[in-house]
């Protein structure tokens, strides 16, 4: 059954206290399809099962939306795309390379755009990385999560280790230089000899980036309703220090609370997001954020791909949007800013925000004064304690 169409939200608006700096551009596409669901998967995504892939009309779908998402963008060029999803992976490199094609006819596109693309292991998939680099995808993330025969078949992938490890290189033949694995830690019954193998294999394969974080059980999936025996918390903070240890041992920086990298390889669009930049959101369930007219606006699209599709020549239908009121800017900017290990400059949030560094005095004393933040004139910064604590820290500025 379908889902009726969005509504739009009619808050009352509230203008922020000086007008907003215009932040830079990024472009997030979701294509929502799946070989199937993982049980811990909390995202936007539906099975196949054994459907054929709308390719032709969801990619017109996807360039109508942009269409009209770009006018309130006020002809910034678009700094970075990340395609996820589900699996972006199953749609062919010939789709692919239209909707890029489509997408700078539509917008201005940088020369030097990073452009990533989530991709399975699976040796479907495999297949098309050439094509992919061919397309103009230059950064590619592979969503291993283990290379552990049992732990994949409790987490429901569809490929095995093996598989993993051939896509990796498979990667680098194609010509990628910019490559991240996903990594879980903390999972079902999972050892600490068992993370440390993980950890181990995934540096061996010399990606530029690794996301490594941990399993968590979000409502509304299968390990929600029927929980899976996890490791201990101190079992599975002993697992996370060990392969932060090996990670920075092997070159990779941590500059986000789940992100590590090589030099100069940090993912350039997620960094958009953690520094309260702008991003058009196009796609099945996608989210935007775009700042224009002394307002920050907060757009999302109706969810079930088929609505999606039904509606897709109509923005009332499609889409929802919201302007952030001025009294949760600071906490909005914060939820993101304070992710990030080297923190943010005083003036970035007054950028950003249109709010002065004034009107957050109050839950700045209270964070320095319970050691969960570092300040000086030009800088906060999350301490280790402030990043251990991350949901401690954000709840002083509600």
């Amino acid at each position: 059954m379908m889902t009726p169409p969005f509504e739009p939200i009619t808050d009352p608006l509230k203008t922020v206290a000086t007008k907003p700096s215009v932040p830079p551009l990024s472009l997030y596409i979701h294509i929502p399809w799946c070989l199937q669901k993982c049980p811990y998967c909390d995202f936007n995504s539906h099975a196949l099962r054994n459907k054929s892939l709308p390719e032709d009309v969801y990619i017109e779908a996807l360039l109508s939306d942009l269409k009209r998402d770009v006018q309130s963008a006020q002809k910034r060029t678009i700094e970075t795309i990340f395609i996820g999803g589900g699996t972006p992976s199953l749609f062919s490199a010939a789709a692919i390379e239209r909707l890029l094609n489509g997408i700078n006819t539509i917008g201005t596109l940088s020369d030097t755009a990073e452009i990533t693309l989530e991709a399975n292991p699976g040796t479907f998939e495999q297949a098309r990385f050439s094509d992919y680099r061919t397309a103009g995808i230059n950064r590619l993330s592979i969503g291993v999560q283990s290379f552990n025969a049992r732990a994949l078949q409790q987490l429901g992938r569809v490929h095995n280790g093996d598989e993993a490890i051939r896509a990796a290189n498979i990667a680098h033949k194609a010509n990628f230089t910019n490559i991240n694995l996903d990594l879980m830690f903390g999972l079902p019954g999972q050892s600490l000899v068992e993370a440390k193998k993980d950890v181990e294999t995934a540096i061996a394969l010399s990606p530029s980036h690794i996301s490594y974080y941990q399993l968590t059980l979000e409502p509304n999936t299968l390990f929600y309703v029927k929980p899976p025996v996890l490791p201990p918390d101190d079992n599975i903070w002993e697992i996370q220090t060990q392969g932060q240890k090996l990670l920075a041992e092997a070159g990779f920086g941590q500059y986000e609370i789940s992100a590590y990298a090589k030099p100069d390889k940090q993912c350039r669009h997620n960094l958009n997001y953690w520094q309260f930049g702008d991003y058009i959101g196009i796609g099945a369930g996608a989210h935007g954020k775009i700042t224009s007219d002394e307002r920050i606006a907060r757009r999302i699209k109706v969810s079930h791909p088929n609505d999606y599709l039904r509606y897709a020549d109509s923005a009332e239908q499609i889409s929802s949007e919201k302007y952030i009121p001025e009294n949760e800017l600071a906490l909005e900017f914060m939820m993101n800013a304070l992710r990030l290990n080297q923190g943010f400059t005083t003036a970035l949030f007054s950028e950003r925000t249109g709010l002065p560094l004034s009107s957050i005095e109050t839950p700045l004393k209270k964070a320095l004064n319970q050691g969960l933040i570092s300040k000086n004139n030009e800088k906060i910064t999350p301490t280790s304690k402030g990043s251990l604590f991350l949901n401690d820290l954000l709840s002083i500025f509600i």
